[in-house]
């Protein structure tokens, strides 16, 4: 491809972006980025890599963002400046391209003719004329832009296939500038976040991983099931999430599964991972200190007034915990009890609360808190409490993602074109030879010499069968 003289180019600006050797620097610069983006941990799982820095090179490493390098400043700018390279060479050589392919060679060239081979010449018991009239029927079914010369040395016919195809390259440009714009639509307008969300809940709010401010998606996603199967080691099986997405009067249902997310309105869900929490209700046994001791069992619901089984006030369960101060002591329930007479009593219940006692024996003993006989003459023991699952649910929105995918399909077709097609010209010329004609014919292309050898022996092959041929010419 012939570049544009440079008499042509504007200015210094305009030629340093239509340089290939800024094409190299920039591709050399964004593979040394992807090395730092692979070896270098990004975002989440930079914590035990950066506690290993000193403070001065975790400076460094926060000032030029090694820990996002694909979301980074200028990351983005080497994208940019390759996007706005690949568009300059492509305008640059453009104009050439066109020109060439506009003009149409001359029929009567004989240049093409001086090598060739005996095989595609050959003799024909017609005249001139009507030889060069049934070829060019011929010619007219394989080839297009025709175009016919009559000389003192004959009849020239010329056509071409595949005129086209030097815009190949051109696709693949495209091609490669859209997966860039899309990739930097989706750093630049696209988010990556995570959500819990228990079962039976739902919310309209997510977490941006990168930042860790909330983010309004302007519709509500809802847990309605979650569902999981073990194998017998305790190992999960599987599990998936049944979620409801609601969006003024449209509300839609759909799965998500481990590597099988689901889409609403640009977001894509994907099933991250799983957990339990705390439900809303604990199993409690009351023991009331009286001879003999009466023992009452009781299901309470979260934040739902109970009253006492000797009449002396009520009480009611605030607060419900898997592990008490995630502290391996086990679940545990605050229990608030509301007297007759005086101030309320708080004091949490322990489902081991053996443990408790074992590892803070002395605080155990010394904070109310702690003790679940704190309102007399109660004991408060809790049995059980009420277990639900939650499904974690990475969210994200790529903007980006269809002019990528438009990207990959054009760079298809684009290679395709650019290796196995090629633009090829066809010359036929007829001469006298006595009462008969001579025909031979010769071509060129741009690329793909095998392909055009074929072409031209099928060609001839044609010629010779359409005109009824002798033999090859001397």
């Amino acid at each position: 491809m012939e570049p544009t003289p440079a008499s042509q180019k504007p200015n210094a600006l305009w030629r340093f972006f239509s340089s290939v050797r800024l094409t190299l620097v920039l591709l050399i610069l964004l593979a040394g980025a992807s090395v730092l983006g692979t070896f270098i941990p990004q975002r989440e799982g930079m914590s035990d890599f950066a506690h290993r820095l000193s403070p001065g090179m975790f400076k460094v490493f926060e000032t030029f963002q090694l820990f996002d390098v694909y979301h980074s400043l200028w990351f983005r700018i080497l994208i940019s400046a390759l996007a706005l390279n690949l568009i300059v060479c492509s305008l640059n050589r453009l104009s050439s391209t066109v020109r060439r392919l506009r003009a149409l060679p001359r029929a009567d060239r004989s240049k093409p003719f001086e090598d060739t081979p005996p095989r595609r010449r050959f003799t024909v018991s017609l005249s001139v004329a009507e030889a060069a009239t049934r070829a060019q029927d011929l010619l007219r079914k394989r080839t297009v832009r025709h175009a016919r010369k009559e000389s003192t040395d004959g009849v020239f016919l010329y056509g071409e296939r595949g005129r086209f195809s030097v815009f190949g390259v051109y696709i693949v440009h495209m091609s490669v500038l859209l997966i860039l714009v899309g990739s930097i639509i989706g750093s630049v307008t696209g988010f990556e976040g995570f959500v819990n969300i228990p079962e039976g809940e739902g919310t309209e709010t997510i977490r941006l991983r990168r930042s860790g401010a909330e983010l309004n998606l302007g519709f509500r996603v809802e847990c309605t099931e979650f569902f999981v199967a073990f194998y017998n080691d305790g190992t999960p099986k599987e599990y998936r999430s049944s979620l409801r997405f609601s969006a003024g009067d449209e509300s839609i249902e759909g799965a998500v599964l481990v590597n099988h997310p689901y889409t609403f309105r640009g977001v894509r869900f994907y099933q991250a991972s799983y957990g339990v929490i705390p439900g809303n209700e604990a199993s409690l046994v009351l023991h009331r200190g009286t001879s003999p001791v009466k023992e009452t069992a009781i299901r309470a619901r979260r934040g739902e007034p109970i009253p006492l089984p000797g009449g002396e006030g009520t009480f009611q369960v605030e607060d419900i915990r898997e592990d008490f101060m995630r502290m391996g002591m086990g679940p545990a329930a605050r229990i608030l009890v509301h007297p007759k007479e005086g101030e309320p009593v708080p004091f949490w219940v322990f489902l081991h609360p053996d443990r408790m006692e074992a590892r803070f024996s002395e605080v155990f003993k010394r904070f109310p808190q702690l003790n679940p006989s704190s309102f007399e003459p109660y004991t408060f023991l809790l049995k059980d409490i009420e277990r639900r699952y939650y499904t974690g649910l990475q969210v994200n929105r790529d903007p980006g993602v269809p002019f990528v995918w438009s990207g990959f399909i054009l760079i298809i077709v684009g290679l395709f074109i650019s290796f196995f097609m090629s633009h090829r010209r066809i010359w036929v010329r007829i001469e006298k030879d006595g009462d008969r004609a001579v025909v031979s014919l010769a071509g060129m292309a741009n690329k793909n010499p095998v392909g055009l050898e074929r072409e031209l022996d099928r060609l001839t092959d044609g010629l010779r069968e359409h005109l009824g041929a002798e033999g090859q010419a001397s």
